[in-house]
């Protein structure tokens, strides 16, 4: 383990055994991600703790299990019920099932957003998505497509099954597959965001399949995992890995040819402006509505759809000419 998650790891730990440290003066804001460990995340935590500074007065918890269930998220945000927190912030690891406990820290006047992967309406009082999922949904695709001028077979490789966004995403990206020539989407896995399961579904994925042209995965884990299993099965060059990727993560990919390109928003920019949003709302500076927007600081404003929903920004594509100008960032 990094010097770095063990810091997150002590620190959400702490935050749970003392009830933080924050003065009677802070506002306490909790972002609990799928799972502690995961470089996005990690990336989104210094954004919130760049929000906290230049706002002042705020304390990060950055919190969330050990493995992407809902059930993990659910023990965390108890805990955090109980610390008393002034808002959470959450990646969800399920639509549904994080609702009831959510629904109880809005009951004791907690201000509840999502982020990343959302919660149901009856659980929040809004969500930030990192995209429009229509744009993510056509951009993972045309990722694929813009390798393949003649066609060929691409799967998908996806987190949980029951993961909000990335369920989203497919959803949409099938909706505009058809506008590619030639592409055919033969499967859908999942590899639940496991290093190890994500690299044996990506092999499973090349043996079901010989003539498959392209891996896309929507996930940070999914992505390193599937260009690795290519290639150790001397693969480069003929299967293209592509999908939402941190460029710290796949730049050695993208020189090695596994990867041709790939793309992300920024997840410490994300991080910012739901610590920015959560601030906002519980400050009662911005009101969560539809119709309305909320101040994301640097990052603008966020309009709301009808179920309170908003878009942070548009996903950016990185490839040879410039992931290694992001790769120290994040």
């Amino acid at each position: 383990m990094s010097v770095m998650k063990k810091l997150f790891a002590s620190a959400a730990l702490a935050a749970t055994m003392f009830g933080g440290v924050a003065s009677a003066e802070d506002m306490r804001i909790a972002l609990v991600v799928k799972a502690l460990g995961i470089g996005f995340f990690e990336a989104a935590a210094k954004g919130a703790e760049e929000a906290a500074a230049e706002l002042g007065g705020v304390e990060i918890i950055y919190t969330g299990p050990t493995d992407t269930t809902a059930e993990g998220q659910i023990e965390v945000i108890n805990a955090l019920i109980a610390q008393r927190v002034d808002a959470i912030a959450i990646s969800a690891n399920d639509l549904d099932a994080l609702v009831p406990a959510l629904q109880k820290a809005m009951d004791r006047g907690i201000t509840v957003i999502s982020w990343d992967s959302g919660v149901a309406t009856a659980g929040r009082q809004m969500h930030l998505n990192p995209s429009s999922n229509s744009l993510i949904g056509n951009m993972i695709i045309k990722l694929a497509a813009d390798h393949l001028p003649d066609g060929g077979d691409v799967a998908v490789l996806s987190a949980s099954a029951t993961a909000t966004n990335q369920n989203i995403w497919i959803d949409e990206m099938n909706k505009v597959a058809g506008n590619y020539a030639g592409i055919n989407v033969v499967a859908t896995v999942y590899g639940d965001d496991l290093a190890d399961k994500s690299y044996r579904e990506a092999q499973g994925l090349m043996a079901r399949f010989p003539d498959l042209k392209a891996i896309i995965a929507p996930t940070t884990v999914g992505i390193v995992a599937a260009a690795q299993a290519v290639t150790d099965a001397g693969k480069i060059g003929e299967i293209n890995v592509t999908g939402l990727a941190l460029p710290s993560e796949m730049a050695g990919h993208i020189d090695s040819g596994a990867s041709m390109s790939f793309a992300i928003w920024n997840p410490i920019d994300l991080g910012y402006a739901a610590t920015m949003i959560a601030y906002n709302l519980a400050k009662g500076n911005d009101v969560a509505e539809s119709g309305k927007t909320i101040s994301m600081g640097r990052m603008g404003e966020v309009l709301l759809d009808d179920d309170r929903s908003g878009a942070m920004s548009d996903p950016f594509v990185y490839d040879a000419s410039n992931v290694h100008d992001f790769k120290d960032i994040f």
